[in-house]
């Protein structure tokens, strides 16, 4: 499995079988350059531009906006549950899907715009998270520091920032990702893409920062 990060909230997962499958396209004005990228299958957490921009993506593409589990073929499944936006029931911004993405025997979760610790419910709805996909930058979503909460919550093995401020959106409200870094001990890996597979996670970094390759 290959995971690259396009820019914000948005990665391609590419697997052995070639299936492509894009989180959270963002549209133009986010700042992120809108790049071409292939997918299969789409996953749109809710209905914010910055995350629900399928008219960017291949028309052919599968788009799944809808809590529920999914049979994605040859034995990749997904699980997408509902969460709330912000710490206030979702009466601030609504709601978001968090993704719990399996394949070639690893567990993929993506938060989308959570706003608030998961609550057991929805922890045991998720499962176990071995790569974990999460929003750091605060403001309109959880901060850096509940977002090292939810990862060890989850228990996750590896932990891929997003939704955090770059040079592609210097205007926003939301901390850089060294917020979220900085409160970690081990060493932070900046990578192209995350190649990883079920059998070498205890050699993967806790933490990995995917540079955005839309910025490239």
């Amino acid at each position: 499995m290959i995971i690259s990060c396009i820019g914000h909230a948005k990665f391609l997962i590419e697997l052995e079988n070639g299936q492509r499958i894009v989180t959270d396209p963002y549209d133009a004005t986010c700042g992120y350059p809108v790049t071409e990228t292939p997918a299969d299958v789409v996953l749109v957490s809710h209905g914010h531009h910055d995350h629900n921009a399928v008219d960017t993506m291949p028309e052919s593409a599968r788009v799944i906006d809808q809590a529920g589990v999914y049979d994605l073929g040859d034995g990749v499944t997904l699980t997408a549950i509902t969460a709330d936006h912000d710490d206030a029931g979702g009466s601030k911004r609504g709601k978001t899907l968090l993704f719990n993405l399996f394949a070639e025997g690893l567990h993929v979760g993506h938060m989308g715009d959570l706003g608030h610790i998961p609550t057991p419910e929805q922890r045991m709805q998720l499962g176990r998270t071995d790569v974990l996909m999460i929003p750091v930058g605060g403001h309109f979503t959880i901060d850096a520091v509940t977002a090292k909460e939810v990862a060890a919550l989850l228990e996750a093995r590896v932990v891929l920032p997003m939704h955090y401020r770059t040079r592609a959106n210097a205007g926003w409200p939301i901390q850089p990702v060294e917020s979220f870094t900085q409160l970690y001990q081990t060493p932070v890996e900046q990578l192209d893409l995350l190649r990883i597979a079920a059998g070498d996670l205890e050699c993967q970094p806790e933490v990995a920062v995917l540079l955005p390759q839309s910025l490239r």
